[in-house]
This record gives C-alpha cells, sequence and structure tokens, in this order.
C-alpha cells in the first residue's frame, strides 16, 4: 500500500512508532470523536493502538481493508485515520470511514481525506461503490460526505453499534460516472 500525499497530507499505512501519537489522539478525542466511535476513550492507550495496527495488517492481507493513518506533511503530526474497509469483491464496494483529532478538527482534514481517498477506491482497488455510513446525529461526519458530493440514500435502521447500541445510520454512496449511468440519467 503505497502513501497517499494531498492537500498537505500524507495518508500511510499504520507503523508501530505511530502507537503513541494515536494514542494520545483518541484520549483528547474522547469528547468529540467517542459520542461515535466507541473505542475513542479516555482510556485508550498504545497497546490499543498497537492491536488496531495488527488488526489493519491482517485486514491488508486478506484484502478486505486498507486503512490509514492520517499525517500532515509539513509536520508529520498524527491526525487521525482513515479507512476502506468491508470490501466487498463480488460486488465491488466497499466503506470509507474517518475520524480527526480534536485539535485538527474543522481545518478541512476529513474532507481532504475523502477527497484523496475516493479514486484510490475506484482506480486502485477496482470498486463501483462506496459508501459512507454515519450514526444520525453525527453532524460533522455527516457534512463531510455531503461536501464530498456523496449522496444520501436513505437511513438504515440498527445499522450501527455505537457503545453496544444499535443506532440508525444515513447511508451516502459515491460511485464513478460512466457511461450507462449518464444514459440512465443516474447521477453520482
Amino acid at each position: 500500500m503505497q502513501a497517499i500525499r494531498s492537500a498537505g497530507l500524507v495518508l500511510r499505512a499504520f507503523e508501530d512508532s505511530d502507537a503513541e501519537g494515536f494514542a494520545a489522539a483518541a484520549r483528547e478525542s474522547a469528547a468529540s470523536v467517542g459520542p461515535w466511535m466507541s473505542w475513542c476513550q479516555p482510556a485508550f492507550s498504545e497497546q490499543d493502538a498497537l492491536h488496531w495496527f495488527q488488526l489493519c495488517r491482517a485486514g491488508l492481507a486478506s484484502g478486505t481493508a486498507h486503512e490509514f493513518g492520517i499525517f500532515s506533511l509539513a509536520t508529520h503530526e498524527f491526525l487521525g485515520g482513515a479507512g476502506l474497509n468491508s470490501i466487498n469483491q463480488q460486488h465491488l464496494f466497499c466503506n470509507l470511514g474517518y475520524w480527526v483529532r480534536q485539535t485538527a478538527q474543522r481545518r478541512g482534514v476529513a474532507l481532504h481525506t475523502v477527497q484523496a481517498l475516493l479514486p484510490y477506491a475506484f482506480s486502485q482497488l477496482g470498486m463501483q461503490r462506496v459508501e459512507i455510513v454515519v450514526a444520525l446525529g453525527n453532524m460533522p461526519s455527516e457534512g463531510v460526505a455531503r461536501k464530498c458530493g456523496a449522496q444520501l440514500e436513505g437511513v438504515a435502521r440498527n445499522r450501527l453499534q455505537v457503545g453496544g447500541v444499535a443506532v440508525p445510520a444515513s447511508i451516502f454512496a459515491v460511485v464513478p460516472r460512466s457511461a450507462p449511468e449518464l444514459e440512465l440519467g443516474l447521477g453520482r
């Protein structure tokens, strides 16, 4: 998996040396990210980060996930994480998820990350559909999905587990534009 450089960011595979920065970012972001991603808690440790990195490597090896750390190109600071996961090779679709540490939020990091990963999903992974699944009420993530051009296709009941509770989620999707799609009058 090659690093992706775009808009002042570097998206790359996690290295074990990233564990300290990842854990610090998770602890810092418990109030803003934790309500939507249950793993992001004040007690998140470097060992938790290393375990996640192992899962990321296993997902890459099995072809089910491409997980990236988000870093500042200028300072190399860890800014968050993003991934193309739940890859379905039969039907050529995947999920795109993202989170940004609290001190880097509202600076376009998530939007630029999504804008960099969509072409990767379509050209490198051969996907024909990328879904962004957002728990109802997570307005920042919903805003990123809308800004990147994803279309809201509906709300699915009990779609995500947040804190051990099934919650509804908005399903956004992006598809590459193609001639058959344009002939049918379907949009992006």
